[in-house]
């Protein structure tokens, strides 16, 4: 990795890439410091904590730190993130999205245009709800029409900023620009992160409990980010056998290769439509003011993360065991629409492919499907075991910081990513020396 930035460096047009995409991500983390004029961040801090519940870390380390400080990109990449996963989804559910993603790079040109109009509607949507909110809450210097229309305009256009900006990366930095920035974001909070750490369990501790604390806090993050590592990378390989096929005057050798199944096909998907779906009834104890000690709010409050593995609250591991199941169910759910057995068998029969031992059409879809429910559920486990460390450490330890599991995937497939896009830039630049030589 490193030897792939140093080599990047040496050539010219990539080094002016990457040094177009740093002085991005120096406009996108000043804009991160910017607070919307008019709001009391104590009690907007106050409102969201108390609204948005355990999902606040998970949403302010998305947004750099900017969420909570309300500062002019406090939304930063969440609507365009949202849209994506939403458009992705009507794409197979409406037929002329399905058509048009069909239609190659025009068609994909036309769904990023959509995706783009959806960001901006959910900006508005969302920055309506949080403005409304904020003047409900005495948030504001002055509670009027002008201050939260303000608001409204600000971090609506903070947001279209934030895109625009991404789209500038993948454009003319080195790529993945909705991903650089959301990398840079989550990156931004871990040393307030490991700061906090270091105050609640080495500072003020004797040597042999400050050494011992240190020892875990490193082994955790080093393990937990190898096992990351290790499901990002895993694949199972299918074999393809292709026969004879007659060109020309002569019978073509036959030729083999492989289907490569992603063991986290889903990524990061049901970790983050799981804690959204979770997230749902701390709002409702703040809009219905459910009373304390009620079933209701019990039950609520199992929901909650900060109440899993906390010995104080033994009742909340039914939480536990819903957010299980929404990662599982959202996984299967995902993988069913990103991949299709039945058209890669098809698409294998009419170019005369194969699997060895397996015979062509509906027996090699079956196959395909037991594959696939098999890694998906492996893939699942190792997410849920990345996700739930964090979640575990804080309701046992009370060791609360913004970044976990799913943060850990996101850097990793990131900087994984990026890598990947540098080398075969480097690659394609090579080919073209070659060829001009």
């Amino acid at each position: 990795m490193f030897k792939t930035l140093v080599n990047a460096f040496k050539i010219e047009q990539l080094r002016k890439r990457i040094f177009y995409t740093f002085w991005i991500v120096i406009v996108v983390r000043l804009g991160c410091q910017l607070p919307i004029p008019g709001i009391d961040v104590a009690k907007v801090q106050e409102y969201l904590q108390s609204v948005v519940g355990s999902s606040y870390s998970f949403i302010d380390s998305f947004t750099g730190g900017s969420f909570l400080s309300m500062s002019v990109f406090a939304l930063s990449v969440t609507p365009y993130i949202t849209s994506s996963i939403i458009m992705q989804l009507l794409t197979i559910a409406i037929p002329a999205l399905e058509e048009m993603h069909r239609d190659g790079e025009d068609g994909r040109k036309k769904i990023q245009k959509i995706t783009r109009y959806v960001s901006i509607a959910l900006a508005i949507i969302e920055s309506s709800g949080l403005a409304l909110g904020f003047s409900r809450q005495g948030a504001l210097g002055q509670t009027n029409f002008f201050t939260v229309l303000t608001i409204i305009v600000t971090l609506t256009a903070g947001s279209t900023i934030i895109m625009w900006l991404g789209e500038r990366i993948s454009d003319k930095g080195i790529g993945n620009g909705i991903s650089i920035i959301l990398l840079i974001n989550i990156v931004s909070r871990m040393p307030s992160d490991f700061a906090d750490l270091y105050q609640m369990f080495v500072s003020g501790k004797d040597l042999v409990q400050a050494v011992v604390a240190v020892a875990i806090i490193v082994f955790v993050v080093i393990g937990t980010t190898i096992l990351v590592i290790l499901l990002q990378d895993a694949e199972r390989r299918i074999p393809v056998q292709y026969s004879k096929k007659l060109q020309g005057r002569k019978l073509a050798g036959a030729q083999s290769s492989y289907i490569p199944l992603k063991v986290n096909t889903a990524g990061v998907i049901p970790i983050i439509f799981a804690a959204s779906l979770l997230s749902i009834p701390s709002i409702f104890i703040n809009l219905f003011s459910i009373q304390a000690g009620t079933t209701w709010q019990k039950i609520l409050q199992g929901l909650n993360q900060n109440y899993w593995f906390n010995p104080e609250y033994p009742w909340a591991s039914v939480g536990l065991l819903v957010y299980i199941a929404l990662n599982i169910i959202f996984a299967y759910f995902y993988t069913s629409i990103t991949f299709n057995p039945m058209e890669v068998a098809n698409n294998m029969k009419k170019s005369g492919g194969f699997i060895p031992g397996i015979r062509p059409g509906k027996p090699t879809q079956d196959y395909l499907n037991k594959i696939l429910n098999y890694i998906v559920l492996i893939g699942v486990i190792g997410l849920l075991i990345v996700a739930l460390i964090p979640i575990f450490f804080n309701g046992w330890f009370k060791a609360n910081v913004s970044f976990g599991g799913t943060s850990l995937i996101i850097i990793v497939g990131v900087i994984l990513e990026t890598m990947k896009q540098l080398e075969s830039q480097m690659l394609v630049r090579n080919y073209s020396g070659f060829l001009n030589d």
